[in-house]
């Protein structure tokens, strides 16, 4: 088993090893496969944190598709700071364009509903959401999350994409806060 891992000024215990991961991820590249196969979708990642997930994810489909990169962000440390900062806008035209946006955690949902209200005004053909974790205990719109690898509680983690002020996004497995 893998240690407890100091990042910063916290401690994180071993959640979801990498493994568990790829096999989620495995599974929901089939299900998107399924459903998108020939309508030549756009992957709207959201960066920083899904950039990993996209990766793994994208190099299991198996069909014409395009990937584009959006920054979106709301956490400060280990809270949601309640305010949504487009720090990149979106630089192509996605008229008439099946989307996927694919993220690395939905939580409250915030600035995934965001992103949905900005996309809408380029009428695209149609909107999913794929997510390696969803916390359905947390989420507090009404919007359907099409694709979800993993559901979990509401707890603060990192690795595999995930950060905590910027660090622990290169670990491979998953990890949780330890509270104190």
């Amino acid at each position: 088993m893998k240690e407890v891992k100091k990042i910063k000024d916290r401690l994180f215990k071993p959640y979801i090893p990498a493994v568990a991961i790829q096999d989620a991820t495995a599974r929901l590249a089939e299900k998107i496969q399924m459903d998108m196969e020939g309508k030549d979708p756009v992957f709207l990642v959201v960066l920083n944190g899904a950039f990993v997930f996209a990766s793994d994810l994208f190099r299991q489909l198996d069909f014409p598709c395009r990937l584009s990169f959006i920054r979106l962000a709301s956490y400060q440390g280990t809270q949601s700071s309640g305010t949504i900062l487009n720090l990149i806008g979106l630089n192509e035209d996605l008229r008439g364009e099946h989307i996927v946006i694919v993220e690395d955690i939905i939580d409250t949902g915030h600035t995934l509903y965001h992103l949905l209200e900005e996309l809408k005004r380029h009428q695209p053909a149609s909107i999913r959401i794929a997510t390696l974790l969803f916390k359905p205990q947390a989420f507090v719109h009404q919007y359907p999350v099409d694709y979800v690898a993993m559901e979990i509680p509401p707890e603060f983690i990192v690795g595999y994409g995930l950060d905590y002020d910027g660090y622990g996004r290169n670990l491979p497995d998953i990890y949780q806060i330890v509270n104190e």
